[in-house]
């Protein structure tokens, strides 16, 4: 059983080969991984024999300029979960973002969310370390810490409608790999039962402090110079910096819990919107 990934601005070059008569368009069809060419008749774009996409469900396509259909056994649905709440895929330039109700989730402008996943995991881990990814997500960074020769990764994500969305995800594929182990839960809890010095990098990507302010507390930063080897690194996104008092930022506050806490080296990553430490 073949998937096929489409979202507007493919359906707009189908459309486009359409109108000018073409036979075949080159389109990518696994979310910017790889290209391939495909057949066109009268009636529209044909994926393979059982999934074809007629012109006006092209059009259709091409007017959500903030989803992501997945076509498949001849029907196409878009990759979301409104069970609770509003989670969903959204089309970038490279690899898919997730967005949860509304909240983009990922650092997309300027760059790709699989590149910035990328980039935080380089701020924390070396080659061969054992690595903590708090708050997995779609397991970008958990993918690039085992590509960056991370002998061992544990991957933790809460949401099972997360878990549910990167199974669909074909950025995600890498998860499956030896080497990484995802684990469905909270963090939080989690990291109490772990045992001290355990790894040699944590990487926390945590969603908003107004969503899950334990996360940014002191009592878990505790846990996570606990879990942490001697001269472990952290990397900790914290999102755009926001004043809550006149001279007192968000990020400082940050800063301030993880010195308390125990860890040296604490500096903010701007073009990362995050802090690194050290234990």
């Amino acid at each position: 059983m073949l998937n096929y990934y489409l979202h507007a601005e493919n359906a707009k070059q189908a459309l486009a080969a359409l109108a000018k008569g073409l036979t075949s368009v080159e389109l990518s069809t696994d979310l910017n991984l790889s290209q391939q060419s495909f057949s066109l008749n009268d009636q529209g774009l044909v994926l393979d024999e059982d999934n074809q996409l007629s012109i006006d469900e092209l059009k259709y396509i091409a007017k959500k300029k903030q989803k992501i259909f997945l076509c498949c056994d001849g029907d196409f649905d878009p990759l979301e979960d409104r069970s609770s709440g509003y989670y969903k895929l959204v089309p970038t330039a490279g690899s898919p973002l997730l967005e949860i109700s509304g909240v983009k989730m990922h650092i997309s402008k300027g760059t790709d969310p699989f590149k910035s996943a990328s980039e935080m995991a380089q701020q924390a881990v070396h080659s061969g370390d054992k690595v903590l990814d708090c708050c997995s997500g779609l397991g970008y960074a958990a993918i690039a810490a085992h590509r960056l020769g991370a002998r061992e990764v544990l991957s933790i994500e809460l949401s099972p409608e997360v878990m549910a969305l990167r199974v669909q995800n074909p950025w995600s594929n890498d998860l499956g790999k030896e080497g990484i182990t995802q684990l469905q839960g909270s963090s939080y809890e989690l990291i109490g039962t772990m045992p001290s010095n355990s790894f040699d990098s944590v990487i926390h990507d945590p969603p908003r402090f107004s969503l899950a302010g334990e996360l940014y507390s002191e009592e878990f930063y505790n846990q996570i110079f606990r879990v942490l080897r001697r001269n472990g690194r952290l990397f900790h996104y914290t999102g755009n910096p926001h004043l809550l008092r006149k001279g007192s930022s968000f990020v400082d506050g940050v800063i301030r819990r993880l010195k308390s806490a125990g860890f040296k080296k604490v500096e903010k990553v701007d073009h990362l919107m995050g802090v690194s430490a050290q234990k």
